[in-house]
């Protein structure tokens, strides 16, 4: 790629999963543009890691589930950088635990517009400023091992990552004519600080449930993202990268002493 083009969007850049993929872009020469939604703290460390790695940072305070936010952090994206990204990662995801007659509808609305309206705007938005400057760029939209597997007492979050890997394919017959290339990201067990307070013994317990005898880290996604991003993967597009160390291609086999 071009330097023009060496500019990254990450949503939800702040921590976890995001946080890792905006330094592991860095380190590869990417500067970054990255939303965050309350933690302060963890977006100031972030832009500070992205600036040691020799790159520049610009992190916004935006609700990702709406068009005139959005917007306004890709305008301020393209006038920080001089132009728009080449790679744009949708990140940014909130979950509801609950059983489904549970949940409230307050919930479902939050969870459906911050994962996959934000994912849409990003998508949309971040490909109609990648057509407006001429940019054949890449997205690249987060979903999960409920891609493949629902998981019970998260009918919200399973529904939105489904409805991800079906705009991811969508949009990626959309914009080949603009050769903007659109592919998903399906993390599995991703140990990071949120799993790490929700089960303190999670690192262990995936770790026995992947074929690969261990828990996934951010910069795994990362390398995944990066490898989407690049021109390397220039022929890939509307796929699913899973990156789950096998968890969610093991079947629910009764012989497991046998694997």
């Amino acid at each position: 790629m071009s330097t023009t083009q060496r500019v990254a969007v990450v949503t939800g850049g702040s921590s976890g999963i995001g946080k890792g993929i905006c330094l592991h872009l860095a380190r590869l020469g990417w500067d970054i543009a990255a939303t965050y939604s309350q933690n302060h703290e963890g977006a100031k460390a972030t832009a500070a890691a992205i600036e040691e790695a020799g790159r520049s940072a610009l992190m916004e305070q935006c609700d990702v589930g709406y068009r005139e936010p959005m917007l306004s952090f890709f305008r301020k994206a393209v006038k920080r950088f001089g132009t728009a990204p080449g790679l744009v990662v949708n990140n940014a995801g909130v979950q509801s635990w609950g059983p489904l007659l549970e949940v409230s509808e307050d919930d479902w609305d939050r969870v459906i517009r911050t994962n996959l309206k934000g994912t849409f705007l990003g998508t949309q938005i971040g490909a109609a400023t990648m057509v407006e400057h001429g940019i054949e760029g890449s997205i690249v939209n987060l979903g999960s091992g409920c891609n493949k597997v629902p998981f019970p007492r998260l009918v919200s979050y399973t529904a939105s990552k489904g409805g991800i890997e079906m705009l991811t394919r969508s949009a990626a017959i959309e914009l080949g004519r603009h050769r903007i290339r659109v592919n998903c990201v399906a993390p599995g067990p991703i140990e990071i600080e949120r799993t790490k307070l929700e089960a303190p013994d999670y690192a262990e317990t995936w770790g026995r449930q992947a074929p690969l005898g261990r828990v996934g880290v951010p910069e795994d996604v990362a390398k995944a993202v990066a490898f989407l991003g690049s021109e390397e993967s220039s022929y890939v597009t509307g796929q699913t990268l899973w990156v789950d160390g096998g968890a969610f291609t093991l079947p629910n086999w009764p012989y497991t002493d046998q694997i």
